[in-house]
């Protein structure tokens, strides 16, 4: 019974940590909760579910190459690099996307969402190309391999992700559900959702570049 006991207090923690971590780093504004928001406000709840759970999918697949390449991605500096080009990138292309959006009296969403894509299949893609998932749960899974919060071993990754699909969800919720009320008090004035939408996009777009900037001084710096 201790060693069962002892086991269910570890996978538990393992989860919590999981979850929590998933959780607050999904919480902040960024490309695919906003775009979660969107969508739920155009298109309905349902097809915001849709896209929520292709977004966690790929995210499932970006923790277990995270689980699985720590001594790898400690060596491939340059790999980062353009990783957080290419965030930079597409976050700055859904901005614009807003403000065209906002500019259109008949738009109801970001342009770059209106297409006929299953709502699954766009957040598997969307997630697939905002690759920082993959820096943000390697160094998160360092560090709770340091502090042996987590250890190897199937049933403790099985844990860790179930735990880390859960944050990402309910994260996700506050979005959309969020979303749905933000419209109602607003009486659907979907142009100025679309304007402040665009805004939340190009400050996440600058805090970026300024993260490159930092990322690169400090480079500089240690050479």
């Amino acid at each position: 019974m201790t060693n069962k006991a002892n086991l269910i207090s570890i996978f538990a923690k393992i989860f919590f940590w999981g979850t929590l971590v998933s959780f607050l780093g999904t919480l902040p504004p960024s490309t695919l909760n906003i775009s979660a928001m969107q969508i739920s406000m155009g298109e309905g709840i349902r097809k915001a579910m849709y896209f929520s759970f292709g977004t966690i999918f790929s995210e499932i697949i970006f923790i277990r190459l995270a689980l699985y390449g720590i001594n790898w991605m400690e060596k491939q500096k340059n790999l980062v690099k353009w990783l957080e080009w290419i965030t930079f990138i597409v976050v700055l292309v859904l901005a614009a996307g807003s403000f065209i959006a906002a500019a259109r009296p008949h738009t109801a969403e970001n342009v770059i969402l209106d297409n006929h894509i299953c709502r699954f299949v766009l957040g598997i893609m969307m997630s697939a190309v905002t690759p920082m998932h993959l820096p943000f749960w390697f160094g998160w899974s360092a560090v709770l391999f340091t502090k042996k919060i987590l250890k190897p071993g199937k049933a403790n990754y099985f844990f860790y992700i179930l735990g880390a699909a859960i944050g990402t969800f309910s994260a996700n919720c506050i979005f959309i559900y969020g979303g749905k009320i933000i419209v109602e008090r607003l009486n659907s004035n979907q142009q100025l959702l679309n304007f402040i939408i665009g805004i939340i996009f190009m400050v996440t777009a600058i805090i970026q570049l300024v993260k490159i900037w930092m990322l690169k001084k400090r480079g500089d710096a240690g050479n």
